[in-house]
Order: C-alpha cells, then structure tokens, then sequence
C-alpha cells in the first residue's frame, strides 16, 4: 500500500504536471501570510536591525551542532525569541507582486509556512498559543486560556520534551501557496523546505547556547484541531521544541 502511494505522488510530481498551474493564468497569486482580525492586538518583537550579532567558526558551528532534548527552567528573553524567529522565517524583502524574500530558501519564494508557538518559559509573554507574523515581525496570541498546554500535548509522543522546553515551533502549510506556482510538484517542495526552516533553527539556536530538537512524529489530527487547521489545506509539517540547556 506505502509503495503505491509513493508512485501515484512520484507521478502526480512528475516536471509535465509542473507546466500548466495557475501561475500560467490570470488568476492572482494567493497572500504570502493568513490574515488576522484588525482590532487584533499584536505584540512587538525587538527588531531584526537591533538584534545582537553573533560571530561564530562555521566549522566549529558544523562540528558541534547537536540535538538537545532536555532543557532546564530559565526562561529565554524576547530578543532570543525575536532572533530565532527571524533567522527561520525573517522577512528580508518584500517584492511589489507581494513575494517575500526571508532568511531561508524556498522554491519559487513561495515560503508556505506559518510559524505557530506554544510559549511556556519567555520572558514577559503568558504562556500559551501563538502564531508569529512575519510581515510584521510580531506576535498574534491565539490562546493564552489555561487548558491550552493540556490540548497541544495530546499531539506530541515526547512528552517530557514538550513539557520541558521553553518554546515548541511549530510549521503548518498553506498548500495553496505552494500549489498556484508548482502543481503536482507542490507537496514534495514543501517538505523540502521544511528541513531548510528547521536547520536554521539548529544554527540559530547553537549561536545563543539554546537546545533544539526537531519533531517529526506527532499527532497530525491533534495538532491540526488545535490549530483550527483542516487538514488538507492547510496542515502540520514539522515541530522542534526549543529551550535553554540543562
């Protein structure tokens, strides 16, 4: 059964079905972020401009990139936030057909995702949901209500990870961007791209002394729910939990 859904998604990504997408057509390209309601009350990130640099040895940086899975209780501070959020999803440009050139590759510069939160250990934030608006370079809270963590959990088989970190990423694809430029090619170029988000991550996390461990296997209809996604059309990818080391 698993080989016969890898053909038929080999065939539907074949370079003849890449050829004749709406990109060829009139038909407008969709936003590069989700709206959100205009009384929404965002929360300000420190500014990419005014984040400190870090000098880093790339070989050292190749050599002792590593995996942490646990974490201690301290906190990180909002400008660490600002600059892992930045280095993985940070807007660099955006063009005047609406394409947003970041801080990682993406195929066509579709940039498909939307980053989702569950903060538990920052600094000045309530714990709780949130998805960052990279456009703005801030915060929307989604839910701060104190059952949330009980109901993100349910989507995660590492418990003591989620549990313990300070922050647990989360990347939900908007399909459709993705699909208006590449068709049958769409799903396998979105989860290329996954992987370019989540190392950046690794790298970024390395320079400020900050564990990270990607996750892979989860719960797709927990977190899906959760997030008010369909899953279909829009749906989870990836997740890393984040957090200082112990």
């Amino acid at each position: 059964m698993y080989k016969d859904i890898f053909k038929s998604l080999r065939e539907a990504a074949l370079v003849r079905n890449n050829m004749n997408t709406r990109r060829t057509t009139d038909e407008p390209a969709p936003l590069p972020q989700k709206s959100y309601p205009e009384d929404s009350k965002l929360i300000a990130l420190p500014e990419p401009d005014f984040l400190e640099d870090k000098e880093v040895s790339f070989l050292e940086l190749m050599e002792l990139r590593s995996t942490i899975r646990l974490y201690s209780d301290q906190k990180l501070t909002l400008k660490e936030l600002s600059y892992l959020l930045w280095c993985t999803q940070g807007v660099k440009m955006v063009l005047p057909s609406g394409v947003t050139k970041r801080t990682v590759p993406s195929a066509g510069a579709r940039n498909a995702f939307e980053t989702y939160l569950y903060i538990d250990k920052v600094e000045g934030l309530s714990s709780g949901l949130y998805r960052f608006l990279a456009i703005e370079h801030a915060l929307l809270p989604i839910d701060t209500s104190a059952g949330v963590k009980e109901r993100l959990r349910k989507g995660f088989n590492k418990i003591n990870m989620f549990d313990e970190c300070a922050v647990t990423f989360i990347w939900a694809a908007v399909l459709d961007r993705m699909d208006y430029f590449f068709g049958g090619r769409a799903l396998q170029y979105l989860f290329i791209d996954a992987g370019h988000v989540c190392q950046n991550l690794y790298l970024a996390s390395y320079t400020i002394d900050v564990g990270c461990c990607a996750i892979g296997h989860f719960n797709d209809e927990e977190l899906n729910r959760e997030l008010g996604l369909d899953g279909e059309e829009e749906f989870v990818v990836y997740a890393a939990h984040v957090g200082k080391i112990r």
